[in-house]
This record gives structure tokens, sequence and C-alpha cells, in this order.
């Protein structure tokens, strides 16, 4: 086995601090953890005269002239030397100047042990007296001269302290024989890159110095050394701790890095995570955030604690080991912290707690818990941090960092380090927090404005689907509605409102409850968007100085189907056009409309385009969340639209589920999401009567003796009585304020609907008479009988409607009347 770069043990017989060729001046031996030979070089040989393939698996204390002084590895330090009795193989006993380098274990792998001792170059030569000797073993910097075979000629007394070795001890070792580290070779392999070049370069590297715990950052100077005759003899080898300096920049570095990768969404379960994973394992070997359940503003009154714990919820954590073992509990969990502990503290008196395996207090927050106590004990935790998240003078909870890898307890810099951290991921997770809320009102707002239950129509079979955007963005103002209309007509709309939160769902409600009242007064499509184009300027003038006229804008489509002659008309105002899947051939089209000036734009005019649905068509109405993303346009959001609709569904619900899963796999959409989808319906004509009435009050009379022939046909002689009353009096008041033709329509759907047109364009309302008023009475008369009534205006004059309710007798309309 050998040392790999990393410190690690590989089963062969390279010797991976044989940068070139061995030339025997070194012995040099590998053990692995139990003590057995993993690597033998020629140097060996020639000290003690057994072979690689003798000595390879034999155990070293084999080779002790006494084997009853050896001692275990455990109790050794990190680095030994000394002199060492060794027994030659023909016997001899030999005294050998011994320098161990233990390889930690790494990964998994099991600790070894590196052995060398010099055989040649440890005497003194001519060049070595060359350098003036005071300036030299006396300057403050530490200085080393390598010969040409890069092995330790000189040190001076700085060098000395920072190798933990005299001169004459390490002179005749390479550099990577006396550091044993892989930082070592590649340190070497650059003194000999000077060697070869002959240019000075400078380097940086971390090394224990002297066998200590813990590295040092050095900053060193490779130069060539030339003799008196120009020929290059020697590198000189020059460093300075720059530890205090490497480690303020590692923690400019690790807050300048806290700053830019704290904060990336407004989600807090993952502004928590980017906390701790910005500081394990940078700052700490573990890290958690822990949130309260209710922020504690400063100045109130402590949070309220139950049987003496405080309770906290865990948002995060990171450990450098797998599994995470320091946790206690789970991310999302909630856990009980007693008074005394340290995040408690912390997050009671806004300071951050420290505590180190001597003081009292971390006995005490260790054996809170016995899981906790002997976690600490086994994985040899010996310093605790906990800095409570502070944000705009509200304590959010804490965040604790803990050490047992490092061996370097949290330092005074450690903890303003934290706490800078800390203060800035406080903020980003108010923001998060502040947005969670918000997006919670946000979202409860739009559902509570969209509808609820979409209406049961005769016209149409309606299916539909609405997902908030995630991420930043929030809550927008996307919706939809299902609106029966007069005469079987269904109107359909959906829209999107600009911007997100609060305000685009208020918005939205807004313009929902005006489509609303607009659709009842039966406008058509062009004109109701013209009034809505209308409502949002005002909307965006009532805003002041809070929001520009361009932010509250909305684009809309808005689609009247009518299921007794099939006809469809559709206008739209800057919103996608819809798609239609023809029930026949299954041939999907995106539907050709005029595109219409978003609303909020004022002055431009809207255009309706009327179309002949067959019955069965699909009509897929949705807002631009569906088809556009970051990462697509709309053309190609259009064409996979076109592939899902396209796709056979068992029911219109299923089909509309599997187009927003189709085009979100992920459920997590970069803007509001609605999608709407409407079979149509074709109305019986059997379902339908109508009739020309003459302009003569003598025909209200054939008018009702029509009306109950029908009824009779229908089996509604039940609702003959009311229906004549309405029918006399809508005839009558049309011949009494009209001229021209008039038609009487039935329509049997879910209702019994009475129409009646005239040329007259002057609508009639409600009033009450008085006792001695001779007229008046009769659209009271049918308020009083009619479910609903309305009045709806065409370009050739007016429809006075009115809806009765069928008797019990019948079921609700499912596409035929049946008993």
């Amino acid at each position: 086995m050998s040392a790999a770069g990393n410190g690690q043990l590989s089963r062969g017989g390279d010797d991976p601090w044989g940068l070139v060729p061995d030339e025997a001046a070194t012995a040099r031996t590998l053990l692995d953890g139990s003590g057995r030979i993993t690597h033998w070089n020629d140097g060996a040989r020639q000290l003690l005269g057994h072979t690689e393939a003798q000595m390879l698996g034999r155990p070293a204390t084999e080779l002790l002239a006494d084997p009853t002084t050896a001692v275990s590895g455990d109790q050794l330090p990190l680095r030994w030397r000394g002199s060492v009795d060794l027994r030659h193989r023909d016997g001899r006993r030999l005294t050998v100047r011994l320098l161990a380098h233990r390889l930690q274990q790494h990964d998994g792998h099991p600790d070894g042990w590196l052995l060398v001792s010099a055989l040649s170059g440890t005497e003194r030569t001519k060049e070595d007296g060359q350098l003036p000797r005071p300036a030299f073993v006396y300057a403050p910097n530490a200085l080393a001269l390598y010969d040409s075979d890069i092995r330790l000629r000189r040190a001076n007394h700085a060098m000395e302290e920072v190798i933990g070795l005299t001169e004459d001890e390490a002179r005749g070792l390479r550099l990577s024989e006396i550091g044993g580290k892989p930082q070592s070779i590649e340190l070497e392999e650059q003194l000999r890159q000077v060697m070869e070049s002959g240019r000075s370069r400078d380097v940086r590297t971390r090394l224990r110095s002297g066998g200590e715990s813990h590295e040092h950052a050095w900053l060193g100077r490779i130069a060539p050394v030339w003799d008196a005759e120009g020929e290059l003899v020697a590198v000189a080898l020059s460093a300075v701790d720059i530890t205090g300096e490497d480690r303020a920049q590692a923690r400019l570095q690790l807050v300048n890095d806290a700053s830019r990768r704290i904060g990336s969404t407004l989600e807090i379960g993952r502004t928590a995570q980017e906390l701790v994973d910005v500081c394990v394992p940078r700052l700490a070997d573990f890290g958690s955030v822990d949130l309260l359940a209710t922020p504690h503003s400063h100045g109130d009154a402590p949070p309220s604690l139950e049987n003496g714990v405080l309770t906290l919820h865990r948002a995060a954590h990171r450990s450098t080991r797998a599994g995470t073992p320091e946790a206690l509990v789970e991310t999302g969990q909630v856990w009980d912290h007693a008074v005394a502990s340290s995040p408690v503290r912390a997050v009671f008196s806004g300071e951050p707690v420290l505590l180190h395996k001597d003081d009292p207090a971390f006995h005490v927050w260790a054996e809170q818990e016995p899981m906790r106590a002997r976690h600490a004990r086994e994985l040899g935790v010996h310093s605790v941090l906990s800095v409570p998240l502070l944000a705009r003078g509200v304590t959010l909870g804490v965040v604790q960092f803990l050490r047992y890898r490092r061996a370097d307890p949290f330092a005074p810099d450690d903890v303003l380090v934290a706490l800078e951290i800390a203060a800035r991921a406080a903020v980003c997770l108010d923001n998060a927090q502040r947005f969670t809320r918000e997006r919670e009102t946000a979202l409860a707002l739009q559902r509570s404005l969209l509808p609820q239950r979409l209406p049961q129509c005769s016209a149409v079979e309606v299916a539909s689907r609405y997902l908030a955007a995630a991420g930043r963005s929030g809550v927008g103002g996307d919706w939809f509605d299902v609106i029966p209309l007069s005469g079987a007509r269904v109107g359909l709309i959906v829209g999107d409102v600009v911007g997100h939160g609060v305000q685009a769902s208020a918005t939205m409600g807004r313009l929902r409850t005006a489509v609303r009242t607009l659709a009842d007064v039966d406008l058509p499509p062009d004109e109701l968007l013209t009034h809505l184009d209308d409502l949002v300027l005002r909307l965006s003038e009532e805003t002041g100085g809070e929001e520009t006229a361009g932010d509250i804008g909305a684009t809309c489509l808005y689609a009247v189907y009518d299921p007794v002659t099939g006809g469809c008309t559709v206008t739209r105002a800057g919103h996608p056009p819809p798609v239609l899947i023809d029930p026949k051939t299954g041939r999907v089209t995106t539907m050709e409309l005029p595109a219409g000036p978003p609303l909020g734009l004022g002055g431009l005019p809207f255009e309706s385009v009327e179309f002949s649905l067959p019955e069965g068509s699909v009509l897929a109405l949705f807002t631009d969340g569906l088809v556009e993303r970051r990462d697509q346009g709309m053309d190609q959001g259009y064409r996979r639209l076109h592939e899902a609709v396209a796709a056979p569904a068992p029911s219109l619900d299923a089909q509309c589920g599997a187009v927003v899963e189709a085009l979100l796999p992920d459920g997590a959409p970069d803007d509001d999401v609605a999608l709407l989808m409407a079979r149509t319906r074709v109305l019986d004509a059997a379902h339908v009567a109508t009739w020309e009435i003459p302009d003569d009050p003598a025909s209200c009379g054939a008018a009702r003796k029509d009306v109950d022939r029908q009824l009779s046909r229908w089996g509604l002689q039940e609702a003959a009585f009311t229906t004549e009353l309405v029918v006399t009096e809508l005839i009558a008041n049309a011949i009494r304020h009209a001229s021209g033709p008039i038609r009487l329509r039935l329509i049997l759907d879910r209702t019994l609907i009475i129409e009646v047109s005239d040329t007259s364009s002057t609508a009639p309302h409600l009033r009450r008479a008085t006792a001695f008023d001779e007229g008046g009475r009769g659209l009271m008369l049918v308020a009083q009988l009619a479910e609903r009534w309305g009045a709806r205006h065409s370009a050739d004059g007016k429809t006075i409607w009115a809806e009765l309710q069928l008797p019990n007798t019948y079921a609700e309309f499912d596409g035929s009347i049946v008993r």
C-alpha cells in the first residue's frame, strides 16, 4: 500500500513520495493502521538488508532490536522523531534516527504511518557554510536551502520552528519527507520546477507547523541560488506565516458569499437552508436554523413558555457528516428547548451565546437531552455558538453552530462573522415570512373571488383549473368565469390582471364583478369589453401616485355561445386566442381573432368574430402562463398545447387536468395559470318554438292558444296558466310601446324561457303604479311570476325575456327533457 496524494492509503508498491528516482538516499516505509508494512523502498533495503518482497505485510515491530519496547501508534503524536534501535538482517543492532508522520483517517480510510530516515547527505558540506551564518540563522523569516536533489541542506531557527525539527535532524530529507503531507509533495514539486527553470516563484499553501494539530497559511518565495561561477547549485525557500490575513480574507469572503447566496428566493425553508449551506463547513461542522412560531418583537413580553420550555420549528440543518447525525429532529418538526439552553438564551437576550467544552454551561446544554449528550461525546463537540436571528426589531429564531472536526474553537472574530451573516439572513427570512403572509392573504382573497363552483348550463359542459405562481412573483390576477345568459346562452371569460399580490387579486375581483354586471344586461362582447376598458382606466386614475396607469391593466377574452343556433361570438383584448377541437376529426386549431388592445389603454375599438360550432366542439380558454415560460416562446407553447388537448381523455375534467400536467409537469408555474375548457351542446329543435305576432291587440288571445298547445306537447300543462299570463303581458307591452313585427319564442331548457322581441330600442323598467294609474302593473306581475327577467338589445331592436321554473315533476335538463 502507498499514501495517495490526498493522504489515503492505496494498494500497490509505488511510492508517492518518490517524485524522482529514489537514489536510495532515504530509507522510507509505510505502515497501515495495524502497523503492518505496506511499502518498502530501496533505501530501507540498504539500511536493514530486507527486500520489499520479504517485508510487505509483516508487522513493523519485528524490526525492533527489542520488540518489548514497542508502543501503540495511538500513544504517539501526529509526528514523532527520535532514535530507534533496529535489527539488521544479518543480526547487527543499528541505532537509526527516525521521523514518523501519522497519515490521519480520511473519508473512511484507516490511519497509517510514514517512516523516513536519511541515509546520506546528513553531513555538512563546504557549500553549507557559504552563507553568512548570523544573517541566515537569525533572519526573522523562515529560511531553508535545498540542494540540486531537493534535499534540505540548511534551515534557520525560524524554519526549525516551522518544521518542528532541527537542522541536523532534517538535513538530507526531502520536503515531502519532512512534512509527510500531500501539500508537502506539491511544495516539493514547486522547488523542483524552480531548480529546473532557474526562475523564482511565489507560492501559497496550508501546512501544520511543527506537528501542531491545526494548519497555518504560508506565503512562500522560492528562488534559485548560483555559486561564484554562475552555476545553479540550490534553491532557497523563504516562508511567511499569513494565517491571520488568510483567516480574515476567508471570513470576508464568507460574508460576501452569504450576501450573494442567501435570499435567492422568498421561500422560508429555502432561505434557511441557504444560510446553513453557506456556513457549513466553512464556519462550522454543523448548523441549524430554528424559528419561533410567532416572531418576538423587542420590548414585548418574552415568548410564552409552557412547562418551562420554548417550542421552536426546525427550518433547516446541514452537517459535514452524511446523514446529519447531530440533528435531534428532522426538518419541519417542532421541538422543545429548556429555558437554560443556549438557543433560548440567545432568543431572550438578543445576543450570541458561545459555549466551550470547559464551560459549565456547555455541560448543562449537552445534558438537557440524553441523545444530545451522547452525540456530543461521540462526535467530540467542543464548541457551540447560538446566534439570534434579528430583523427590523423582531426576533425570528436562532441559528446554532457546532464544531467538532475542526480543532480550533469559535474565536471572537468567528462570532462577529456569524452575527453579520445571521443579520443578513434574518432580513431575508423576514422578507420571506412577509411574502408568505401576503401570498397566503392574496391566495385566500383570490380563491374567494374566483367561482367556487361553476354553474350548470345546458349550453356547455365546463371544466377548469387554476394554479398560483411559484417563487418571487407571488399570486397574480388571473381569473375565469362562466356566466349564464338569457335565452339559454352562456358567457365564457378568461382574464389576466397585470402584476401580482393582493393589489392584483383585488383588481381581478373588481373586474370579475364588473363583467358579471355588464353581462347581466346582455351587452354584446365587444361593447362589454369597451365598458371594461373604461373601468380599468378609472381604476388607474384612482391609484394616484402609488402606481402608474400602465401598472393597472389587464387582458381579457370573452365568448358568448348560443346553444339554440350553435353560434359563438368571441372578442379579445390583448389576450392569447383560444384553441378549438373539432368533434368529428379531432383537429386542433387556434381561433383567428383580432388581437384587440389590452384593457386600460382607452380609445381603441374591440372587434367581435362569430363562429358556427358543431355540437361537441371543445373550446380551451386560458391565460398566457399556460403557454409561455422563460425557457419557451408562445409558439412552442401553443404547439405543446395542441398536442395535449388532442390526446383522448375519459372526461372533460380529466382532459383539463391532463393538459395542465402536460404543459406544467413540475406543477410550479412562473406565472399564474387559468384554464377553462367548454364542450358545446346544441338544443334539440323540438325544444324551441317561435311565432310571429301581428301588431294587433287581438293577437294576444291567439298567442295564448299557441302557447297552450306547445306546452301540452311538452307535457307542461301545469305551467300553462303562469306562462299565458307572462306571454300576454309581454306581447301587450310590445304592441303598446313598439311598432313593426313582434316575435314570440319559447325555449324549454332547465327553465321555461319566454322571449318577446320587437323593433323598439326603449327598454322597459319596473315602477310602482298608484291606485289610479291605468298601467304600469304588467312588468311588476312578470317579475313576481318569473325566476328572473330582463331585456337585451340587438341591432334591430330589443328582446324582453323571462324564465319560469319548471314543475317539480321534471328532472334537470341533461341534453333532453325527461319525466
